[in-house]
């Protein structure tokens, strides 16, 4: 049995600044005595807290507030532009950065593309990036936050295994922090765009949800209770890759019959090319045997109501559903947000999912879970990634 152990005094000035700081950002304007009733702690050591945020410019004074009879308190508040943080998405062709501020205010975006680099030379471009959006920043940096693909160790920014990047066991938390003097912290891209929605997303604090990303892979993220929940081994929500058909489309991990061959927007790309030369009827035909046939011509012909486009759209989409039912039978989550590329379909689109999973999963369970496309968009993987920052540097309770 493992020694209770009792906290040091840096941990506890560690948790008292973290309790003081989440109530000062989550009141606009709050006195030092309204801080210790909300917090617990003595007003001595709020008033030392909050000398030390001043002193570091997290936290500034408004001036006098309404008096209740003896002086008028000051008050004091987080500055949104207090401190800048860099969120990076690392994604199939693209990195994409911003400098996000502490309520999650894109204030600059850049962005950077691969052109099919991996391995060192695609470090190299994202050194390229980071220096874009360190080098001209207007408040002190708090740190970087990146979303890439792959099997991450969160604890220690490790990139254990990301097949397109060429990139394995490697340690890109350590080596940024280290070239760029600044905490750096680097989750599975799913993982952060589960963070994003929860954070930035305008739901409820404490909400458990599951966020599904579907591009031209997929991948899920888990948060429970308000808090991500990566797994054993930080593999939580690699759905993308598990097989669930015997089929022979081969997987990039190896593998084949995985969830990524069949619903993403690279398989459903693949499978409309493979069928329009045979379907003279459909609006694809003209573009068969071309690479004409891309994510922009599956949309508009979906929205056109070609039956080919929607054959292969719903197709997908059943596959996805069946596997969205398992989750609600596995997690008993009510709240499974989709978001990425696939989500440009639509109605259609997420119809079909809602009804495939409903069939899927225990009706009970269904009937109380809600499927929807996430609220925020293409920066969803960047905001995540800053929020993931946010939550470790700063302890903040991020849902506004």
């Amino acid at each position: 049995m493992r020694s209770l152990q009792k906290a040091t005094h840096q941990q506890t000035r560690l948790i008292n600044q973290q309790l003081v700081l989440r109530s000062l950002y989550d009141q606009s304007a709050v006195s030092r005595a309204e801080v210790a009733r909300l917090t617990g702690l003595t007003r001595t050591t709020v008033s030392d807290v909050v000398d030390g945020l001043l002193e570091a410019g997290i936290v500034e004074e408004l001036g006098p507030g309404q008096s209740t009879g003896g002086k008028a308190p000051i008050l004091l508040r987080v500055p949104d532009d207090a401190r800048h943080l860099v969120g990076i998405e690392v994604g199939d062709s693209l990195l994409t950065g911003a400098i996000v501020n502490l309520r999650g205010e894109v204030r600059r975006r850049v962005e950077v593309p691969l052109d099919g680099r991996d391995g060192e030379m695609a470090l190299a471009r994202l050194d390229e990036l980071i220096g874009a959006l360190v080098e001209p920043a207007a408040a002190p940096i708090l740190g970087i936050g990146i979303g890439t693909p792959g099997l991450i160790d969160t604890t220690t920014g490790t990139v254990r295994w990301a097949v397109n990047l060429d990139w394995r066991d490697l340690p890109l938390g350590a080596r940024l922090s280290e070239q760029w003097g600044v905490p750096v912290h680097v989750a599975n891209d799913s993982h952060a765009a589960a963070l994003g929605e929860h954070t930035f997303g305008g739901h409820p604090p404490g909400e458990s949800m599951v966020v599904i990303k579907v591009g031209r892979g997929i991948g899920a993220g888990i948060v429970i209770g308000g808090q991500l929940y990566s797994g054993e081994g930080s593999g939580a929500g690699e759905i993308g890759h598990t097989a669930i058909a015997d089929n022979y489309r081969p997987c990039r991990c190896g593998s084949v019959g995985c969830l990524e061959t069949l619903a993403s927007t690279r398989a459903v790309v693949q499978r409309a090319r493979e069928l329009a030369p045979h379907a003279p009827e459909s609006s694809l035909h003209a573009s068969a045997g071309t690479e004409r046939i891309d994510l922009d011509e599956l949309v508009r012909a979906v929205a056109d109501g070609d039956d080919l486009a929607r054959e292969v759209l719903l197709d997908s989409a059943r596959h996805l559903g069946r596997t969205i039912g398992g989750l609600i039978g596995t997690l008993s989550i009510h709240h499974v947000v989709l978001v990425g590329e696939m989500t440009r379909f639509g109605e259609p689109w997420l119809t079909a999912v809602r009804r495939e999973a409903h069939r899927s999963a225990l009706a009970m369970l269904a009937d109380a879970t809600s499927i929807e496309i996430g609220r925020l968009g293409g920066d969803l993987v960047v905001l995540g990634a800053a929020a993931l920052l946010m939550t470790r540097e700063l302890g903040l309770a991020l849902s506004r």
